[in-house]
């Protein structure tokens, strides 16, 4: 449970992979005590828990976890709630960005980026919101994109997966409104991270280490959504509210 101060003191990272989910996890700084990394792969993860143990932290573990393992999830989120007992933040920070030129024309490629990025984000977060539900406390955060804001037809497929994610985590919301368990959109754009490597960087692009900032302070403030960085509020209601016709022709 959050210290006296309004800490967060457990944290549970479902993506432990994730660059944009270490340096939130770093952010969030000092205070930790229990740092729960899942992933495909918790050998590759090593470095990673053995940098967080070295600051201090008391608890830090890898764990599998398989986004699109749907018949796994119940169960290991029970097991991981039993076992480290309450988390503060459930930080659901997987996701794939595949190749959008096969997933337009790929029906198997397009089903496995919706899979990963919206199938198994249900899958795993309907348990965890029962879990805090019933620990009466805690936040979800969930890395969304904003490229399901509006989705463009240079990456449809993936955009579509993010739209379906943003939109399930405000249902998942204000279900949650008055359990004592509240959840945080996070509304990256293009961020400098492995999964981005190689790829022309688009306006406003930015870095894991600002995104974490505005996580944090998002925690802090009880925000609902974050946008990281702040200008792409505005930049993405212009684009939001263009004519259909407008939005066709734009180079996105």
């Amino acid at each position: 449970m959050n210290n006296a101060l309004g800490n967060v003191q457990s944290v549970l990272v479902l993506g432990g992979g994730s660059d944009l989910a270490r340096a939130i996890v770093r952010e969030l700084g000092g205070r930790l005590r229990t740092v729960v990394l899942a992933g495909r792969d918790p050998g590759s993860m090593a470095p990673a828990v053995a940098a967080l143990r070295a600051t201090g932290i008391e608890t830090v573990e890898a764990v599998e976890f398989d986004a699109t393992a749907f018949e796994t999830h119940d169960g290991l989120v029970a097991e991981l709630f039993l076992r480290f007992g309450d988390f503060d933040v459930v930080l659901l920070a997987f996701g794939v960005l595949g190749d959008a030129e096969t997933a337009a024309r790929d029906g198997r490629a397009a089903v496995e980026i919706v899979e990963t990025n919206f199938t198994g984000a249900v899958s795993v977060l309907v348990p965890v919101a029962q879990h805090l539900r019933s620990q009466g406390h805690g936040a979800i955060v969930v890395l969304s994109s904003v490229a399901g804001e509006r989705v463009r037809k240079s990456n449809f497929v993936y955009g579509a997966s993010k739209a379906g994610l943003d939109g399930f985590a405000q249902g998942l919301a204000d279900s949650l409104h008055g359990s004592g368990v509240r959840v945080l959109i996070v509304r990256p754009g293009f961020v400098h991270t492995k999964m981005t490597q190689g790829r022309d960087a688009a306006p406003l692009s930015t870095t894991p280490e600002v995104v974490a900032r505005a996580v944090v302070d998002g925690l802090r403030r009880g925000r609902t959504v974050v946008w990281a960085p702040a200008p792409l509020r505005y930049v993405m209601a212009a684009l939001r509210h263009l004519p259909r016709a407008v939005f066709r022709r734009l180079p996105l």
